[in-house]
């Protein structure tokens, strides 16, 4: 990289720090305030407040810049080439001969490395910090009961399904287990006023599974048990499902957003899975989703270089309406597979289909 080469890319740079800090502060602090007395109901001071607060969005930038990743990008970019068409730095490079595809490589290598960071975020840190992410804002010690969804063990094909959870306690009152038909005993049944969940790392001689307490029935034969189900004493048994822990039957219907891309193909190789199309959609968006974000910065690049002369403002809007229609086409695209009008392939690939050629036409036509 020359001088002028390093000097343009940390421009982007600059720009795209101060963008991302001002959207993701404008979101906070526009939230903040709206959801304020979230925050402030049952709570003993100012310092716990404050303690909640920070704990909350801590986490929270993670899904706010994976909303906004692509928008940054973009934004950075336009705003580094609009600065050094303000202050003259592209006229004397092309005085001297340099084209303006080459002047701008600089901007387009940051935005391709800054293209990457939305799929790293969604790929490596979201998941981590999944669980804190469906924290309530006015229930952050999770004291309050959350709805169970019931859920279907994919290995024993086993039903079971409850009525509140604690996630605390990680407890589910009313539990119901019915066994798969085709098991030894045929189909079992058992009603538990209780069950709680006990981790597969816990000093426990019964751990990996659920106890479950107070039964209807309180005994049974134990020729018929599956093997999966233990009798422990009379109205209480331990449950073993492999593929249905505790957050498996108290996540939100839209956890699959939260988890990597590896995980979304094994769900979408298991016929069981709940919202196979949604899953399907988003699994193939991931996999454009950095080559969408690199298209959306040569669009709105090759909007503002067509015309040099024009006012850097009217470029700007003109770039921007571009890139809102980019967006409402992606958006629709993936609305429609979701309500499966069309392919989940081509919901997340027709986007790049319709503007791929269409940004790089108009990039290779700039003016040199």
């Amino acid at each position: 990289m020359t001088t002028l080469d390093r000097m343009f890319f940390i421009s982007y740079v600059r720009s795209y720090l101060i963008v991302l800090t001002s959207l993701i502060s404008l979101y906070v602090i526009v939230d903040l305030f709206t959801n304020l007395n979230d925050f402030t109901n049952n709570k003993n001071g100012l310092v716990d407040v404050l303690k909640h607060i920070v704990s909350y969005y801590s986490v929270q930038i993670t899904l706010i810049f994976n909303v906004l990743c692509e928008a940054i990008s973009l934004i950075a970019a336009v705003f580094a080439v609009a600065w050094m068409q303000r202050n003259n730095e592209l006229l004397p490079q092309l005085s001297a001969g340099v084209p303006t595809h080459r002047a701008v490589r600089p901007i387009l290598l940051g935005a391709g490395l800054t293209a990457c960071l939305g799929p790293i975020n969604s790929e490596f840190v979201i998941p981590q910090v999944a669980d804190r992410l469906t924290v309530p804002r006015d229930d952050p010690e999770m004291r309050k009961p959350a709805q169970v969804r019931g859920g279907f063990d994919s290995i024993t094909n086993d039903h079971i399904t409850g009525g509140a959870a604690f996630r605390r306690e990680l407890k589910v009152m009313r539990f119901e287990y019915a066994s798969n038909p085709e098991s030894v005993g045929g189909l079992i049944h058992l009603l538990a006023t209780e069950a709680v969940y006990i981790p597969a790392n816990s000093p426990d001689a019964y751990r990996g599974g659920w106890m479950l307490y107070n039964t209807t029935p309180e005994k049974l034969n134990d020729d018929k048990l599956p093997e999966n189900l233990k009798a422990v004493m009379p109205g209480r048994y331990f449950l073993k499902l492999p593929d249905t822990d505790f957050d498996a039957v108290t996540r939100r219907a839209n956890w699959y957003l939260f988890a990597p891309t590896h995980q979304l193909w094994n769900m979408l190789e298991r016929p069981d899975t709940g919202r196979q199309t949604a899953v399907a959609v988003l699994f193939h968006s991931r996999l454009t989703r950095p080559i969408v974000s690199f298209i959306m910065v040569i669009l709105g690049l090759a909007v503002i270089l067509r015309d040099q002369n024009r006012h850097v403002f009217i470029s700007t809007g003109m770039c921007l309406i571009m890139c809102a229609l980019f967006y409402a086409v992606v958006y629709g695209c993936k609305f429609l597979g979701e309500v499966e009008y069309l392919p989940a392939t081509m919901s997340a690939w027709l986007p790049v289909v319709i503007f791929g050629p269409l940004a790089f036409s108009l990039f290779d036509a700039v003016h040199t």
